[in-house]
């Protein structure tokens, strides 16, 4: 099964999806590749950081599942390759939300958001994005919700991590009960 964690920056997708794939063995965190510059204090495992013609070349292979341009930068998720009793988990934004569904019919659209634009902006800030970034990334926001509803993704809102943590379990539960279930 593919899980696909969207949402704008700055809502906690990384946070809740390392807490999911610590808690549930089954689960499988994809890795996904950028030609943006690590920014300081972030995990180097965060992405796999290539520079454009790394990127260009694993494309070109026909490496990636979706990819995106945002702020002139370049992301990629990976075609994953995993043993059949693991679920993918992709932590990407919309538009990759779109060209997975359009591959991979049955993927769990998931859409996280933060409370209210404040708790967004100071998530951003808080991560070391500058301002000018800061607003992009919110006015952007505005556009991924509305795509998000096209796309019927299931909403989300990370006011607590635990409860939101929690959703998402028992979704993907729900999920995996729903594909084994026996023919009638």
């Amino acid at each position: 099964m593919v899980i696909v964690l969207a949402g704008p920056g700055g809502v906690g997708k990384g946070t809740i999806a390392g807490q999911l794939v610590a808690l549930d063995p089954r689960l499988w965190l994809s890795r996904s590749w950028s030609t943006r510059t690590r920014r300081p204090g972030e995990n180097p495992d965060a992405y796999v950081f290539v520079d454009r013609a790394q990127f260009d070349e694993h494309e070109r292979a026909g490496g990636f599942l979706e990819r995106n341009e945002f702020h002139g930068n370049l992301y990629g998720t990976p075609r994953p390759s995993v043993d059949a009793d693991r679920d993918v988990l992709l932590e990407i934004d919309v538009n990759g939300a779109r060209q997975v569904r359009e591959q991979v019919n049955d993927a769990l659209l998931l859409f996280v958001d933060a409370p209210d634009r404040e708790v967004q902006r100071r998530r951003l800030q808080g991560r070391g994005d500058p301002p000018e970034r800061v607003e992009a990334r919110i006015a952007e926001a505005e556009r991924e919700r509305r795509d998000a509803v096209a796309l019927d993704c299931v909403f989300l809102v990370n006011d607590d991590l635990d409860r939101v943590v929690a959703e998402i379990r028992q979704l993907i539960d729900v999920a995996r009960k729903a594909r084994v279930a026996p023919p009638r």
